[in-house]
């Protein structure tokens, strides 16, 4: 009675006094103090019985195998094993079932395995420790072999079996399998038991099916501070920490009482949102709580305050703890390491090897980590022969840490050697292989990998995004759609993340009806998910469905981030749609989004590629923190405004304030040289790419100077230069010299040019097209005629020319001869009206850019209906007096309505500003800013 009440000291006096003790007597008093938690005094006791001749029996070796465990005392364990088997109690199924959970306690697997296969008689208790055993042991593969094996020898797994099982699911992430055990649940009606519940709704949530989980949380009757804390962490751990918060919320209106477990989910949500001010109340309520005092929890403050950028914070809760654990030095290690402190996190861990703490595979992992920031290849092989000097290196994590470590500071191939040495791959070793290959859009690689992978694990979600994106990344949706095939046969729930990687795929394989059936299918919809649809849109030129999506996104409430607003922005200079942009803009600086430097940098395109480079200019002017894109945006659109020495003038600022220019800058320096006829600059350039920056001249550099010297009508040394090439020129170098032969007339080169372009790509329709106008203004109809027949024969159609022009916040888009929009009428009686004028003024239409073989007068009917003309009188029409008109054109403005233009901008008294495919014709007072260069 004492030794079950807890009175253990009164116990120990009765049995004292006892004249004489049995094995009853024996076993009740060491029972007590197992039951206190006094287990170098049951073990005592247990000898002590032995030295007076009482034998134990299969009352007592349960007990004392549990203090072994508890412990742990595997050398102890061992010893008492060896009493059973003397006093032949090995075949006893209570005695086996303690000596497997003492083993699995000690960490000795193997033993208890031994001692499983040789029990003769294994009932539902045996069979459930085994498969805990494993499955708490990350033998989670045998756990459910065991499982299976179980219901073939006809013993029916009952409701802790099944709760013990459901983590090997969970860990393997066997989402199939879980849910064929949670069928089995439901025949055998366990779906009432918490317990069991609450396996299931962890099995789910780990396995990325965190809509079921929420589903068998809500149906739930009871629950307890574990059910709660399952849900909750099941939130954190798939990203959903608004939810988890939320959760968190609920849980605190029903009364229910949170523990330490509640608190570190919490702050792992916390955490993952970076909400720093969320995290600091859950620290006020743990403060409040008496939790603080629990290590665990001390450690999860540490790792929220990382996380959430607030070094400092997390040093001073770090200083706090009286007694660090190694899991306090591997938080504070990890916080220093993700806010780019590597070099802090390093001296940290010079200082853990001073303290008493030993580092384990985790501080191994956050140390990889810093090198892998600092990009600090020689301390990251020191760290990696420490790893082998440590015995660490057959350790999953730490392989998987050093293979991504060597991947990213550029040591490919030893990263595939660690690869290939690992015993044993986990879904994240496979994972972060299969991710660096995809980064390099090597797809072959990647789908051999994935073949080889589902031979050994099951892939989580993080390896179907890795597929997916290597899949975007080269643009095919032939080996991207079995993937979204096997998501839906696995039962992969389409959550933000996984949906916005297909929607990514479909959209970058130029299939946006895929990608909007995969977001249309989508049971959830976050702001990544609406992102990456608009961008979609925005990336492949449909920019008025973007603009229409945003304003959907808005509509439902949800908060666009600075990524959104960057695509968004990017559909607004698709269009030439200042307006919209402008409406962005404010809202960028309502909402706190202009300090972002991407948005910042979209803004600049934004302005610049919708014809107001002052306001570009102004905006860049006030940028507080400008990088290299800020730069080659700007320098960009002087380039397509035709203000080459502005700017060049820019390029120099640039380098005076010791920003390093990269490729892309150069492109951007030759193309402004190229628009305003700066040939002696532009080879200067070109020249210093390498001898002062060391930059190898791409293709697209090679493309820029040809079209350079084309442009300025040195043909012969553009053709020149392409035969010097150190590279083999590809379409783009062979196209500038083709379009250099059409501005000047050039037939003869162009037909040249025009063999050499076709034999690279013959599926391109604009070569075709260019090559048909060169033949067309030459009046060369018969070759004209030949090429469209080459088109059809091969099933290429022509880019059709679009003008668009934005007024009340709606673009309009029309094309040659178009009598579709509502304003026709008044449309063709002013370009009627207009065309007299122009007459009287001295206009005469060039009717060398009507490409067909038609009458004169035709030709000049032809003219005046093409779509740059249309939208221009649809602005005149729609806009006030004064206020300048804006086109975009998709293609290169002709050569007529280049001419038009000049006579209209003069007759009407309005700028007329025209965006086409290659940079911006600034119309005033009869003049373009282009001086006809162009």
């Amino acid at each position: 009675m004492y030794g079950k009440c807890g009175g253990v000291q009164d116990a120990c006096k009765v049995f004292e006094k006892m004249s004489e003790r049995n094995s009853l007597s024996w076993n009740a008093m060491i029972g007590g103090y197992a039951k206190a938690g006094y287990c170098e005094e049951t073990l005592r006791l247990y000898y002590r019985m032995l030295g007076e001749g009482i034998l134990p029996d299969n009352f007592t070796f349960p007990l004392v195998l549990k203090v072994c465990g508890e412990l742990p005392d595997l050398k102890e364990g061992r010893r008492i094993h060896h009493h059973i088997v003397r006093c032949r109690f090995e075949s006893d199924v209570f005695v086996g079932t303690a000596l497997i959970h003492m083993y699995i306690k000690c960490g000795s697997l193997e033993d208890a395995r031994q001692v499983f296969d040789k029990m003769s008689q294994r009932n539902v208790v045996l069979w459930t420790a085994m498969i805990a055993g494993y499955a708490q042991s990350g033998g989670s593969e045998e756990a459910l072999r065991l499982f299976q094996q179980m219901q073939i020898a006809g013993v029916m797994p009952d409701s802790v079996t099944v709760a013990s099982v459901l983590p090997a699911c969970a860990y393997l992430g066997a989402l199939q399998q879980g849910k064929w055990i949670h069928s089995y649940i439901i025949r055998s009606g366990f779906e009432s038991d918490v317990f069991v519940v609450t396996a299931l709704i962890d099995m789910y949530a780990k396995c990325g099916s965190i809509i079921i989980a929420r589903e068998l949380f809500d149906k739930m009757t009871k629950r307890n501070v574990v059910s709660w804390n399952a849900m909750i962490a099941g939130y954190a751990q798939n990203g959903h920490a608004h939810d988890a918060l939320d959760l968190f919320h609920e849980m605190q209106e029903a009364v229910v009482k949170s523990s330490s477990v509640t608190m570190i989910s919490l702050l792992s949500a916390c955490g993952q949102l970076g909400a720093l001010e969320q995290g600091r109340w859950i620290h006020d309520y743990i403060t409040r709580s008496g939790f603080e005092s629990d290590i665990s929890v001390q450690n999860s403050l540490v790792t929220m305050y990382g996380k959430c950028g607030n070094v400092d914070a997390a040093r001073q809760n770090f200083e706090k703890i009286m007694e660090k654990d190694v899991v306090s030095w591997n938080a504070m290690i990890a916080a220093y390491a993700q806010n780019g402190c590597a070099e802090e996190a390093l001296s940290l861990f010079d200082q853990m090897q001073f303290s008493l703490v030993k580092p384990d595979k985790t501080t191994m992992v956050n140390m990889l980590s810093a090198c892998t920031q600092l990009g600090a290849l020689q301390q990251g092989i020191w760290i990696h022969d420490y790893v082998i000097d440590r015995g660490l290196e057959m350790d999953v994590s730490v392989a998987n840490s050093l293979v991504s470590m060597f991947a990213k500071c550029g040591s490919i191939e030893i990263a595939c050697q660690i690869f290939d040495k690992m015993a044993k791959k986990d879904v994240v070793s496979w994972t972060a292989m299969i991710d660096i290959h995809a980064q390099r859009g090597q797809i072959y690689e990647v789908f051999m990998l994935f073949h080889q992978m589902q031979l050994e694990v099951h892939p989580n979600s993080v390896t179907l995004m890795s597929i997916l994106s290597a899949c975007a990344h080269v643009g095919s949706m032939q080996q991207g759609k079995p993937i979204h095939g096997y998501i839906i046969k696995t039962g992969f729930d389409l959550d933000s993340n996984l949906g916005s990687a297909l929607i990514d795929m479909y959209s970058k394989s130029e299939s946006l009806e895929g990608a909007h059936q995969v977001f249309d299918e989508m049971s959830r919809r976050d702001v990544v998910s609406w992102t990456a649809m608009i961008a979609g849109y925005a990336q492949n030129g449909h920019a008025n469905e973007a603009l229409m999506l945003f304003n959907q996104m808005q509509l439902v409430g949800m908060e666009p981030d600075t990524v959104t607003m960057v695509n968004v922005l990017l559909a607004c200079t698709h269009l030439g749609a200042l307006q919209h942009g402008k409406w962005l803009h404010n809202y960028t600086i309502r909402n706190g989004l202009e300090s972002d430097v991407s948005v910042s940098n979209s803004l600049l395109a934004m302005y610049a590629k919708c014809g107001s480079i002052e306001i570009a200019r102004h905006l860049f002017d006030r940028m507080v923190n400008r990088d290299v894109v800020s730069w080659n945006t700007i320098i960009s659109g002087y380039g397509m405004h035709g203000h080459g020495e502005d700017a060049l003038a820019l390029f120099s600022q640039m380098q005076e304030m010791d920003v390093v220019p990269n490729s892309i800058t150069f492109i951007s320096v030759l193309s402004a040289c190229s628009h305003a006829g700066l040939v002696s600059e532009g080879c200067h350039h070109f020249d210093c790419m390498y001898r002062v920056y060391c930059i190898s001249p791409g293709l697209k550099h090679y493309a820029c100077m040809v079209d350079l010297l084309g442009r300025a009508g040195l043909l012969v040394e553009a053709h020149s230069f392409i035969q010097k090439m150190p590279i083999q020129p590809d379409a783009g170098v062979w196209g500038a010299l083709l379009g250099a032969c059409r501005i000047h007339g050039n037939v003869d080169l162009g037909e040249c040019i025009a063999k050499q372009l076709l034999e690279i790509e013959s599926e391109d329709a604009g070569h075709y097209v260019l090559v048909s106008n060169i033949y067309a203004a030459a009046g060369r109809w018969d070759d004209v005629s030949r090429m469209r027949t080459l088109m059809k024969k091969r099933e290429l159609k022509k880019t059709p020319g679009y003008s668009f022009i934005e007024v009340n916040h709606r673009t309009h888009a029309f094309v040659v001869g178009d009598r579709s929009h509502p304003q026709s009428v008044q449309i063709y009686a002013l370009l009627e009206n207009l065309a007299r004028h122009m007459e009287v003024a001295g206009y005469v239409p060039d009717t060398k850019f009507v490409l067909h073989d038609v009458e004169e007068e035709i030709k000049e009917d032809l003219l005046y209906s093409h779509s740059e003309k249309l939208a221009i009188a649809f602005g005149l029409i729609n806009t006030s007096p004064g206020t300048p008109i804006r086109i975009t054109k998709n293609l290169r403005v002709c050569g007529d309505c280049h001419n038009a233009t000049k006579f209209i901008c003069k007759i009407v008294g309005r700028d007329i500003i025209v965006r086409d495919a290659y940079r911006f014709h600034h119309f005033t007072n009869g003049m373009c800013s282009c001086g006809d260069y162009w």
